[in-house]
């Protein structure tokens, strides 16, 4: 048998979270943090949790930290202004949620290709029925309520494909996902808000299917990864 799960309930994210983040939002400063870390801990990062495990049948998943990485940054604030946390399928496709004072977002797919995967994603994309298959997968899921996007596009084709491409739109893409976000609502305080995650992961799935088959993990070795 395999290890049991924790004996938690989500049960949403207090007010607290919220006026937590705006009072972030307003004041960016190790102070501000440190002032207010207990309340970070019990009405963000405790409920992250308790919704993570909610929904383990997506992950594991791991939860970024609070500070950022300023090295990389025009913006040197310490602090990000959200919780998000990631989790992957052994296909490849990932799950990441996040809360914010803005209202909650949940995406899944291939957010950033690597260089190996975005070969193998524009060769199925360029093949005319692989190609015909993800465009009418992208429909669907749009249709869905949800929002295509990726990382990063390119703003012509790619090398080696015309520009005038029936399929161009997701050619130039570096990645593929797709997204919902909501405004601050009422079911984000409740265990309705397990469901509106789910929902969105569980739309996206045929997507996910189709760059699993058709793309999955990056087998370029770390230092080439490191090196992106």
């Amino acid at each position: 048998m395999g290890a049991r799960l924790p004996l938690v309930t989500f049960r949403g994210f207090p007010d607290t979270a919220f006026t937590f983040y705006e009072g972030l939002r307003a004041d960016n400063s190790r102070s501000y943090w440190l002032a207010n870390k207990a309340t970070y801990t019990s009405a963000v990062r405790e409920p992250m949790d308790e919704l993570l495990v909610a929904l383990h049948e997506f992950g594991p998943f791991h939860v970024f930290r609070p500070n950022k990485d300023m090295r990389f940054s025009k913006d040197k604030t310490p602090y990000k202004d959200h919780i998000g946390a990631y989790g992957e399928s052994e296909g490849g496709a990932g799950f990441y949620v996040q809360f914010s004072a803005d209202g909650v977002l949940a995406g899944s797919g291939y957010y950033a290709m690597a260089n190996d995967q975005l070969e193998r994603f524009r060769t199925a994309v360029d093949g005319s029925a692989t190609g015909a298959e993800i465009d009418r997968i992208c429909a669907i899921v749009a249709s869905a309520g949800l929002q295509l996007g990726a990382i990063s596009e390119l703003k012509t084709a790619p090398r080696g494909y015309p520009k005038d491409h029936p399929r161009i739109e997701l050619l130039r893409r570096k990645g593929l996902m797709a997204s919902r976000s909501w405004a601050p609502a009422s079911w984000m305080r409740s265990t309705r808000a397990v469901a509106r995650v789910r929902e969105t992961w569980l739309a996206a799935a045929p997507m996910n299917e189709w760059l699993d088959a058709h793309v999955g993990p990056s087998v370029l070795a770390p230092d080439d990864v490191e090196r992106r």
